[in-house]
């Protein structure tokens, strides 16, 4: 085993240094596993692993959804979608934050990305809350928050990469996403509730909107939720598969930007472009992880982990949640998808081994990752919105977010005590 805590310190070491992950991954893999078994094998593994996922039909998903948010987003829809929370629920105290939940749940829902939701969302309901004299930590607070959806409500990046990487099934991982991500809205919105009962100058009510305003706001996105609705319900009802799905996603999302007549060839181009830019980075990594796999597995270090933690005599439940204090510490230091590349094969099989559904693993694996967007010293979400907001104090942004970390925690508890939250839609699909 010592070949694999070397491993390990010579990936952290090229991390720190600021070499690639993926290639720091594939380099770790393909050396260690050269010392295991020699280097004309290890050669023959990497070609195998790089074919194999480049060829993979279950992976030819995420370019889909990929350009599917790209299309959207320059289709104008986090505007509208603001507008219309907003227009129902901004009149209320604190209403203005609630809406900003309620719509970076909705832009999640297409977008697939925790940092494209915060900064998108950040843009569009940051000056609105600014206007009615919002405290700024709970305005970058909630935006934060609320991008962190974006891996956890499908269709989502990070379930099709856990997907992948363990080979499970993908519409099975989404329906699981489907009810913690609800529960995380209803709890968002019950914090900001709470805080503005005993903070009532941290959200002022907004401007009341007329019925036939919110009616006509609610009818400029009414085309993305039906979207929305027909790629859920076909995959729920098994009339296609998630890569048809995402097809769908994408030609729905071309539609409707073209409908409202925000698409040019410019935005078109810049729409593939993005969606090509960042399926490579993340296939790059995936080609490493998927290396770094076959290393880990054949030195056994999963099995040296089972071995270790019945040496402490744990019960399943007490490993898990082990494993879970792992996760919020890495969580602090490494971005959160790299973490599920870095980590899942690792402990999968453990978890596994320890009686545990995986589709419901997959979905405690980005809620835990949520946590960590938003975890000091190194929140990813965090640092996108002091960016955006160079005049608001880190501590400020820290402090707003806090009530939403505790409402965080809660959500895990129900999750890991109550799995049917996660398995009771995927079982509703059968084997």
């Amino acid at each position: 085993m010592e070949i694999v805590f070397i491993g390990f310190a010579v990936l952290l070491f090229l991390a720190l240094a600021g070499v690639p992950l993926g290639f720091s991954m594939m380099a770790v893999g393909f050396a260690g596993f050269g010392m295991l078994r020699g280097f004309e094998p290890a050669i023959h593994m990497v070609g195998q692993q790089v074919l194999d996922l480049s060829t993979s039909i279950s992976f030819s998903v995420l370019p889909l959804f990929i350009l599917m948010g790209a299309l959207i987003v320059r289709a104008g829809l986090a505007e509208e979608l603001y507008a219309a929370c907003n227009s129902w629920l901004g009149h209320m105290r604190g209403g203005l934050a609630v809406a900003t939940v309620a719509a970076c749940g909705g832009f999640a829902a297409v977008s697939g990305s925790s940092v494209a939701t915060a900064a998108t969302m950040a843009k569009v309901a940051i000056p609105s809350m600014r206007k009615f004299k919002y405290d700024d930590g709970l305005a970058a607070g909630t935006v934060a928050a609320g991008g962190t959806m974006g891996i956890l409500i499908p269709p989502s990046a990070a379930l099709i990469i856990y997907g992948v990487l363990i080979e499970e099934d993908i519409a099975k991982l989404f329906m699981g996403g489907i009810i913690p991500g609800i529960i995380t809205v209803l709890l968002y919105i019950f914090v900001i509730f709470l805080v503005v009962t005993f903070r009532p100058a941290w959200g002022p009510r907004g401007e009341k909107t007329d019925w036939s305003n919110r009616f006509r706001c609610l009818s400029k996105v009414w085309g993305i939720v039906v979207l929305f609705l027909i790629i859920l319900g076909g995959i729920f009802l098994g009339v296609f598969t998630p890569t048809e799905a995402g097809g769908i996603g994408a030609v729905g999302a071309l539609a409707f930007a073209a409908a409202r007549r925000r698409l040019n060839w410019r935005n078109f181009g810049e729409s593939l472009l993005e969606a090509g830019q960042t399926t490579a980075q993340i296939f790059f990594v995936a080609f490493g992880a998927l290396v770094l796999n076959q290393f880990i597995n054949f030195a056994g270090l999963p099995n040296a982990i089972l071995t270790l933690l019945g040496s402490f005599d744990a019960t399943p439940l007490a490993a898990i949640f082990i494993i879970f204090g792992f996760y919020v510490i890495l969580g602090m230091f490494v971005e959160g998808i790299s973490m599920i590349f870095l980590t899942v094969p690792i402990f999968a099989p453990v978890v596994q081994a320890l009686g545990f559904d995986l589709v419901w693993f997959g979905v405690v694996v980005v809620m835990v990752v949520e946590i960590s967007l938003i975890t000091p010293p190194i929140g990813l979400n965090v640092f996108v919105l002091k960016s955006m907001l160079p005049e608001v104090p880190l501590s400020a942004i820290y402090h707003g977010i806090m009530p939403f970390f505790a409402a965080d925690i809660v959500r895990l508890m129900l999750v890991l005590f109550f799995p049917q939250l996660v398995l009771f839609l995927p079982q509703l699909m059968g084997p």
